[in-house]
């Protein structure tokens, strides 16, 4: 086992000479260095925008601490104006970090609750409703475009609902996005009770540091200050080419990078805690890597099984909390260095060390992308199924638009015919392949451990990995990689229908019409680029469906 800081450990095996002239190699080469002067020739030999426009993440924990102390002081206002509630409105990097604060430290005593609300779907719209007291709920529209469908449709939704109520709704609504968005004019046009702006130089991906991540952590109790000066030290670090001693983001930057071609599954697992920073770190990765053909795919979730069964294009990385049980996942790590896979061991001395991670791991990704020679602050493909979606909406006969990918889709209610298209579908697995399953459904829990079921049994069937995303969800994390990364995945779609549907004010569609454009989109943005996809509609009964569906895969 190889420790090259006091927080991290590496046992890479037939891999660690590689790892070791790559980090020489860039020690030589001054690449740190040169990644704090901006220097675009790392990544492209031309200066192409989303690129030289987006290295300002490598300065957010230097930011002035008065901002943070306005942050705060807004915090303060929320909590003593009564509020309980916090919903946030956003998609991606609007969302992800939120949630890892919300899952990870919760709410300090008498602060509001923050949920994270990033699904159309509309029975997870209204199942939030019920539960929300509506005059003591304050909104947080999170969007660095300002354009985001999903997050506009919400906002639309609720600020209707908050208009039923109130003679100034804008009292309950705050904005976060970039200088001179649309969301930044309408927050003025409509007098939102606060607008906050980020800076422009800094991708969505990479925003947990900036007020896209602060304002709705500050909103919940957690120290901002505390959280930026963990940041701060490991920005310190990370500033100088060190052979004896490099930086920890640049080794782990050098090690996703040289096993992107034989090791590109990196399946992250933590102690119990901390599991919410995976889902934030499955966008940076897919998101950044995911392109040109190649990429590295996170596996996030996924349920273990026999060590034994796994396939040899395997990385795991361990996040562990200090004096948090592991529940044996420090013996699971132990079994999977012994049968040869290579393991990295993460640690954390409590919850704030996550202002650390944030930055190594943003750190870590520009890197690989050194030696994957792509450009880790873009994501080409991901307008592709926007478009679909779009011309899907906008068209006033959809049938023609949607009666192929209707005509081939499964129903999960004719079960011999689901058995033949599975079992066909399943056939065309090659060895280095990965399984997604694109869930269009309510993200509760009940479904969730239906489909973590699923993937147990697919990966028992076909010794792949495997990944589950919520649509539209996964669509601004994981999406970029299924269409822009390698041909190796295996796409399993499932959609429903919604019992109760929801229009959307101001837009003039429902949410069900939304998520089934937006299934649709991706269905066929998939199949343009030859993506091997297998379309299922559960139906109405979505648990009963799924348990028939696990039958399937067996027989």
């Amino acid at each position: 086992m190889k420790k090259y800081t006091e927080s991290t450990r590496f046992e890479l095996g037939e891999y660690q000479a590689r790892v070791d002239d790559r980090l020489s190699a860039w020690a030589d080469q001054s690449i740190v260095e040169r990644i704090w002067q901006k220097d675009h020739t790392l990544w492209s030999a031309e200066p192409i925008p989303e690129l030289v426009d987006r290295l300002g993440w490598l300065t957010l924990p230097d930011v002035d601490r008065g901002v943070l102390d306005r942050v705060d002081a807004f915090a303060e206002n929320v909590r003593s104006d009564g509020f309980t509630h916090i919903v946030l409105l956003g998609m991606g990097g609007s969302s992800l970090a939120p949630e890892v604060f919300a899952r990870c430290f919760g709410s300090s005593p008498g602060y509001p609750e923050l949920t994270v609300l990033d699904t159309t779907h509309p029975e997870a719209v209204r199942s939030l409703e019920n539960r929300l007291p509506l005059g003591n709920t304050l909104f947080c529209v999170s969007s660095k475009s300002g354009t985001t469908l999903e997050t506009l449709s919400l906002y639309k939704y609720f600020w209707g609902r908050a208009s039923e109520q109130s003679a100034k709704p804008g009292n309950q609504f705050i904005a976060i996005t970039d200088p001179g968005s649309p969301l930044e004019s309408l927050a003025d046009e409509r007098r939102f009770r606060e607008v906050f702006l980020a800076p422009p130089d800094v991708g969505g991906r990479y925003s947990a540091l900036s007020v896209f991540g602060l304002v709705p952590a500050a909103l919940i109790g957690v120290d901002i200050h505390k959280l930026l000066d963990r940041a701060h030290k490991a920005t310190k670090k990370c500033k100088y080419s060190d052979p004896d001693e490099p930086p920890a983001g640049i080794v782990l930057g050098a090690i996703l990078g040289e096993l992107s071609y034989s090791r590109n599954k990196a399946t992250l697992l933590t102690t119990p805690s901390l599991n919410s920073f995976c889902e934030w770190g499955e966008q940076l990765v897919a998101e950044s890597t995911g392109k040109e053909g190649m990429g590295i795919l996170p596996v996030v979730d996924e349920p273990i099984g026999s060590a034994k069964d796994l396939s040899k294009d395997r990385l795991f990385i361990g996040l562990f909390l200090e004096g948090e049980n592991d529940g044996g996942l420090g013996d699971y790590l132990d079994e999977l260095s012994g049968l040869g896979h290579p393991v990295i061991r993460i640690g954390l001395k409590d919850k704030y060390d996550l202002g650390r991670e944030f930055f190594h791991w943003e750190m870590a990704v520009a890197a690989a992308g050194i030696t994957m020679g792509i450009n880790p602050f873009d994501q080409p493909d991901v307008q592709l199924a926007k478009d679909f979606t779009k011309r899907i909406i906008q068209e006033e006969d959809q049938e023609a638009e949607q009666a192929e990918v209707i005509a081939e889709t499964q129903e999960v209610s004719d079960s011999d015919a689901l058995c033949a298209v599975l079992g066909d579908w399943m056939s065309r697995a090659q060895r280095g392949d990965y399984i997604a399953l694109q869930a269009f459904l309510p993200p509760n829990s009940a479904i969730f451990e239906a489909l973590q079921t699923l993937r147990l049994k697919l990966m028992d069937r076909t010794r792949l990995a495997t990944t589950l995303g919520f649509g539209p969800r996964f669509l601004h994390s994981t999406g970029q990689l299924h269409k822009g990364g390698a041909n190796n995945g295996l796409f399993l779609q499932l959609v429903d229908d919604p019992r109760n549907d929801i229009p959307i004010p101001e837009i003039g569609i429902t949410f069900a019409r939304l998520i089934r454009a937006q299934a649709i989109g991706d269905y066929q943005a998939l199949t343009q680029r030859g993506r091997r996809v297998l379309r299922v509609n559960l139906e109405k009964d979505l648990i009963t469906a799924l348990e028939l569906l696990q039958k399937s895969i067996l027989r």
